[in-house]
């Protein structure tokens, strides 16, 4: 009976230790997270894997770089020292001439049929309307061209010339897809601005995409087209280009992103 007894105070004594031992621990325990949280070791090591940020390498700021023409031009909105090509310049099919794409003096198309047959289609129409309007200037060859810049040039000086006439090689009459158009009865209004204020005047610019033709320099547009407003002046370029750069009342250069 009395080793049973030895027996079992042992065994409580063991049981006391162990319990004494696993509080410890858990003192321990608790210490180290105390110690964790306050550095904040442990809210990291907890974070959810979802609430991490994602790591965002930057890339090197580019400073943008002013740009560069790719030609001196004059005052005038001519390039400077520019000799006359070999051959005209296209851009996506279309034939462009302006101070900034002169054609060779030995270009000679002559009057394009599809813009004949456009604009004699036009005039027609413009008389069920009841405007009696007149091509009065089409094709110039670049003779004819030179002769009449220089008699400008002669009149009203250079700088002057240069807002309304092209100098030999530069005029879009040059292409043979470009008639000055006014009233027949009011030949004064010819060459006006007044022109474009009358009623055959909208008419012509409210319609002529409809026939393949865009006024060519329209007003506001100066520093784009590089001459002044000319609301006689029609170029064709077909009925698709030309009714989008009716409706979105912009230029060929616009259209053509090249000025």
């Amino acid at each position: 009976m009395r080793s049973r007894k030895v027996k079992k105070t042992a065994s409580k004594s063991s049981l006391y230790w162990y319990a004494i031992i696993a509080v410890m621990l858990i003192l321990v325990a608790l210490i180290i997270a105390i110690v964790m949280q306050k550095n904040g070791l442990f809210s990291k090591v907890q974070q959810p894997i979802e609430q991490i940020p994602e790591v965002v390498i930057e890339q090197p700021i580019k400073e943008e770089q002013p740009a560069v023409p790719a030609h001196e031009v004059d005052e005038n909105g001519y390039i400077k020292n520019q000799t006359l090509p070999k051959e005209p310049t296209y851009i996506n099919g279309i034939l462009i001439a302006s101070k900034r794409y002169p054609m060779p003096a030995d270009f000679a198309p002559g009057e394009q049929p599809e813009a004949k047959e456009a604009k004699d289609k036009m005039l027609a129409d413009a008389k069920k309307a009841g405007f009696i309007l007149d091509a009065f200037s089409g094709y110039r060859s670049y003779d004819y061209q030179k002769t009449l810049y220089e008699n400008y040039v002669a009149r009203d000086g250079q700088d002057a010339a240069d807002r309304y006439s092209a100098r030999p090689g530069y005029s879009e009459h040059q292409t043979g897809l470009v008639y000055d158009i006014g009233e027949v009865g009011k030949e004064s209004l010819w060459l006006t601005e007044t022109f474009g204020e009358t009623e055959a005047g909208r008419w012509l610019r409210d319609h002529a995409h409809h026939y393949g033709f865009i006024m060519r320099y329209p007003q506001g547009k100066e520093d784009i087209t590089g001459y002044m407003y000319e609301s006689w002046h029609f170029r064709y370029v077909g009925v698709e280009v030309a009714t989008t750069i009716f409706e979105q009342q912009s230029t060929l250069e616009e259209y053509l992103g090249v000025q």
